[in-house]
């Protein structure tokens, strides 16, 4: 009898961390919330990036789990010589699963190089390093300022490409 009680006890317990955790959380809420973020990224030493948000919140108690920045990002990116180029968004969604983020309200991005881009939704492909959108944008270029519906574009804009153009630009003859 007793060794019958112990089989059954040891093949009916789990210790599941997860689901531990996931105890009292409803999977609408969020799983933890942050303020005042200041997040420095660095490689061997040397600052990467250097993320600043009023908030956080973190959904990775989600089976498509992602983090919600509703307050806005203001994101610092420094090349390999030091460069700064700025990231600004109303708001922020990172999706864990496809390293995807998605921008929107009053986006900019603006390169050390002052390429500018402005936009009301751009989304990022962190695994291609690849920025796009279909709404509507301005790209300020040297003395170009080009208006359109759509972009496309690596993220230090060599191979930018803004669709259904119109705006100023310059044409060497």
């Amino acid at each position: 009898m007793v060794t019958a009680f112990a089989v059954t006890m040891f093949f009916s317990c789990k210790n599941n961390l997860n689901d531990i955790q996931k105890i009292g959380i409803s999977e609408n809420e969020p799983f933890g919330v942050s303020e005042n973020i200041n997040f420095k990224y660095t490689d061997s030493g040397i600052m990467k990036a250097n993320l600043l948000s009023p908030k956080m919140l973190d959904y990775s108690n989600r089976e498509f789990s992602f983090k919600e920045f509703p307050d806005g990002i203001d994101l610092d990116i420094y090349d390999d010589d030091n460069n700064k180029s700025k990231v600004l968004a109303d708001y922020a969604i990172i999706y864990d699963a496809t390293g995807l983020v998605d921008l929107q309200g009053h986006v900019v991005i603006a390169t050390h190089t002052k390429d500018t881009l402005f936009a009301e939704q751009l989304y990022y492909d962190k695994n291609k390093e690849w920025l796009f959108t279909n709404k509507p944008v301005t790209f300020r270029t040297g003395t170009d300022l080009i208006n359109g519906n759509g972009f496309d574009s690596d993220t230090k804009f060599t191979n930018a490409e803004v669709l259904e153009i119109d705006g100023v630009i310059t044409l060497k003859e």
